[in-house]
């Protein structure tokens, strides 16, 4: 089980984990933050990232593709990030780092599914309730993004506003592309059962981090601030089509456990997911 440290109480998150997986621990809001609580005022919506650790030539990760697929049915406060590696199109070159944070001691075996970057996703494929346990209608950070591309270039500005007193925090911003229609290989009963998916859709595709991919140091993290961190970048030569980009943001703790996500579409002007 995972601890969220409350100020001086624990409260236990309902979602499964691996035996060997540690604690982790990151100062929360000081109210209840199940999912179906009341919303506090002042507080921000909580969204759960899901990275999904993929390959187009990895036959169970179709799995992992078939219960994000139903997440996403589920809820709209759901992260989606997809990291190809391997002999694969969409290899993302900069995958070391992530896959020594999951998997320091051995190779990366895949599928992989973590959520909030640190807590193993079990069970993927008929398991969408440890991913809906850990929303909220409260955190005590809250993400909006704005952004242009033009001419080939992105402006984007990153806005973290918090609800409480932070430290030790780190911001990540990744580019994604959506629509990437690539031959995909099933050993699942899904999308038809074939053992090859020809026209299979690839969505959420790891493109390019604007930081390092762990995260950049955030500076100015106390109640009642706004930090916002501007981006000027060519669109990454990895995008095939620009219009197919979206952006995430995320800000995670010293533990590398992500607090707060967010995605937005290229030429967007996000409010904060605030509670009147």
């Amino acid at each position: 089980m995972k601890f969220l440290r409350f100020f001086g109480f624990f409260a236990i998150v309902g979602c499964a984990v691996s035996c060997n997986d540690t604690n982790h621990y990151y100062a929360e809001i000081p109210v209840n933050s199940a999912p179906d609580a009341p919303p506090v005022s002042g507080q921000f919506e909580k969204n759960v990232l899901v990275e999904d650790y993929t390959g187009t030539w990895c036959g169970n990760c179709t799995r992992v593709s078939y219960g994000i697929e139903r997440v996403l049915d589920a809820t709209d406060r759901a992260v989606v990030v997809a990291i190809h590696n391997g002999n694969d199109p969409y290899h993302f070159d900069d995958y070391m780092p992530l896959k020594n944070l999951i998997s320091p001691d051995h190779d990366l075996e895949l599928p992989q599914a973590r959520l909030n970057r640190i807590i193993n996703w079990l069970d993927p494929d008929t398991n969408t309730q440890d991913v809906l346990n850990l929303t909220s209608n409260n955190c005590g950070l809250g993400i909006a993004m704005t952004s242009t591309v033009s001419d080939n270039n992105i402006e984007l500005d990153v806005n973290v506003k918090f609800a409480q007193n932070f430290s030790n925090l780190k911001l990540v911003v990744y580019v994604l592309e959506d629509h990437l229609v690539y031959p995909q290989v099933n050993y699942s009963t899904y999308y038809n059962g074939v053992h090859r998916v020809l026209d299979f859709e690839h969505n959420h595709v790891l493109r390019a981090s604007l930081t390092h991919v762990l995260g950049n140091p955030i500076s100015g993290t106390n109640f009642d601030q706004t930090v916002t961190t501007s981006f000027s970048v060519p669109v990454p030569a990895d995008v095939s089509n620009a219009e197919n980009m979206s952006f995430v943001a995320m800000v995670v703790d010293a533990n590398n456990q992500a607090i707060n996500a967010r995605s937005a579409y290229p030429n967007e002007s996000q409010a904060f997911q605030e509670n009147p």
